[in-house]
């Protein structure tokens, strides 16, 4: 320990006060610049030394009023914290979805013109809540024995799967193609909040 930075106050004093001539015990009071600095984790320093005032010191309390300060400040920070995680939690458990109880829904088209009316008419109509539009894909396909090759433009719709009847019913009735494309698969799971978002526009 560097004692030029350091000064030390030292205090004997008998460890009985009806025996003149007994033990003496000596307390060391040592300041810093900063903070009191030790080489023991507790130290009791009582009494007066050098005419400065010492009081008792207890350094393992001092750590530990320290440790639950800390433990209280950490606390408040993530209090906005922790509430966002329950509220989403408890938002996640409310809106449970059941497997299957939304599709998704591919037709094919072919040009951006048809496809952008058939889009509009199914979100009109509550057919879907939403329907993207994939251009330029390729598709290749028999048709009436010979191999085709065209471009074509592709509808992702998103939909109640009860609503897959009136969806194909409205495709057919308003596609150019003598056959039209209308297949769907059962959405197992997702994003609760959009799987919530689908069913609030589409009705039953």
């Amino acid at each position: 320990m560097n004692s030029a930075a350091r000064d030390v106050c030292y205090e004997e004093r008998p460890t009985s006060t009806a025996l003149p001539s007994a033990e003496v015990q000596r307390t060391v009071w040592i300041t810093g610049s900063g903070s009191a600095a030790v080489t023991r984790q507790s130290l009791t320093l009582y009494g007066r030394a050098s005419g400065c005032e010492v009081m008792r010191f207890d350094l393992a309390a001092v750590g530990s009023l320290k440790l639950c300060c800390l433990t209280v400040l950490l606390a408040v920070l993530m209090l906005p914290v922790l509430r966002r995680l329950g509220l989403r939690a408890f938002s996640m458990a409310s809106d449970s979805y059941s497997s299957g109880t939304h599709s998704a829904a591919f037709v094919t088209c072919p040009n951006d013109t048809v496809a952008k009316e058939l889009a509009r008419g199914i979100v009109e109509k509550k057919l879907a809540a939403c329907v993207n539009i994939v251009p330029q894909i390729t598709s290749v396909y028999e048709w009436q024995g010979k191999i085709e090759e065209d471009s074509e433009v592709l509808l992702m719709i998103k939909t109640r799967s009860s609503k897959i009847p009136a969806l194909a019913e409205y495709v057919r009735s308003n596609h150019p193609y003598e056959v039209a494309e209308v297949i769907s698969l059962p959405i197992d799971q997702g994003n609760p909040p959009y799987l919530k978002w689908i069913g609030d526009v589409v009705p039953e």
